[in-house]
């Protein structure tokens, strides 16, 4: 079902992948030839390089493109300076999450935006409509990440000032002579970098990177590895954490930024975008709370795996992982609000795994996000 195609399919065949499809894009959601854990442990220990393309990627550019994100964001975008970027969350009219996007400001009237699998492209494209702005998706520039430890010991000696880039800013540079923008962002929890090349240079890039880096440990990594790491780093996966997947009885759909603990991500005393309203009158009616689990088991959590206490069903979990480094067992669930707090006790009722657990402040790994802002 994949219509946008990626220049690295061959190389993540070659690999093991069987190239699944993930919001248009052919994806390598797992390699054969490599195991998980090993994928989790080489970007909490060393570094991994992974294909992220299938994030929707547009530019904004225009006198009025400022207008149109700060009516499409909860973020006041008038304090984004050229080579900043901030993440930001789109609503509906409903004040319900719809989206989650990173803004790039590339110069004073030119943006780049890259979205998930939600409505914010499209939401963008029709807010554009009769403003003084043009809208270009572009699937020829190509995300590459490499996110570690180890990542920005790798890219100094290809990037000069690549030490001095501070988290969620970005540069215009080139790498191994190809024009590239390199932004201090990811989706790891570690201290990373995304690599935005033309479709032309990600197969070189990527098997220089992979060449070069081996002897220090840098691995390619699947898809699913990120689901391992966000679940340790709270880092929310549209739809699969959203009631689009678990929808309220009598409920429209949509979750609001109180529920999954994305208020900070709401310009403080911002107003005007869209379900401004409706998320501020919402305050204080969570219906339930996005929480971590930390089950006393070996195994896995499975998303659908159901949460017990005091003999009612008082949860599910959405994503879980296990770190062979921690020796834990973590889950992404979504709770009732009474029992999420730190240490309740806890009985997982799922397909393959039954046992004690309690529920457990996320972050797991880095709370205070001291690596990935690391200076």
């Amino acid at each position: 079902m994949s219509w946008r195609r990626s220049p690295l399919a061959a190389r993540h065949r070659a690999l093991g992948s069987t190239l699944e499809d993930w919001n248009g894009m052919e994806t390598a959601w797992t390699y054969t030839k490599s195991d998980l854990a090993d994928e989790h442990e080489a970007i909490r220990t060393k570094a991994a390089l992974m294909d992220v393309s299938g994030l929707r990627k547009a530019h904004l550019v225009g006198p009025h493109s400022h207008q149109v994100l700060q009516r499409l964001t909860t973020r006041d975008v008038r304090k984004i300076v050229p080579g900043k970027s901030a993440y930001a969350c789109v609503l509906n009219d409903a004040g319900k999450f719809t989206d989650d996007c990173i803004l790039y400001r590339t110069g004073p009237n030119s943006w780049m935006t890259v979205y998930g699998s939600g409505t914010g492209f499209e939401d963008m494209a029709r807010d554009a409509v009769g403003k003084n702005v043009a809208v270009l998706f572009d699937d020829d520039l190509q995300d590459l990440s490499l996110q570690g430890p180890l990542a920005v010991k790798y890219l100094a000696k290809h990037v000069p000032g690549i030490k001095d880039l501070k988290y969620f800013h970005h540069m215009q540079t080139t790498l191994f002579g190809k024009p590239v923008m390199i932004s201090r962002t990811g989706y790891t929890g570690e201290r990373g970098y995304e690599i935005f090349c033309k479709a032309e240079d990600a197969v070189e890039i990527w098997d220089i990177i992979l060449k070069e880096g081996k002897r220090m440990g840098i691995v390619p990594a699947s898809f699913t590895a990120l689901d391992w790491l966000r679940v340790e780093s709270y880092l929310l996966f549209y739809p699969y954490d959203n009631s689009q997947m678990y929808p309220f009885e009598n409920e429209g759909p949509g979750d609001t930024l109180w529920e999954l603990g994305l208020t900070f991500t709401v310009s403080p005393g911002k107003t005007g975008f869209r379900g401004a309203e409706e998320h501020y009158r919402l305050k204080g009616k969570e219906r339930f709370k996005i929480f971590g689990v930390l089950a006393d088991t070996d195994k896995i959590l499975d998303a659908g795996d159901e949460l017990w206490a005091n003999g009612k069903k008082v949860g599910v979990v959405t994503c879980g992982m296990y770190s062979r480094l921690t020796n834990r067992s973590m889950a992404i669930a979504r709770m009732d609000v009474d029992v999420a707090k730190q240490g309740t006790k806890l009985e997982v009722k799922g397909k393959n795994v039954q046992c004690p657990a309690i529920a457990h402040t996320i972050t797991f790994d880095d709370p205070e996000k001291k690596k990935r802002t690391a200076a």
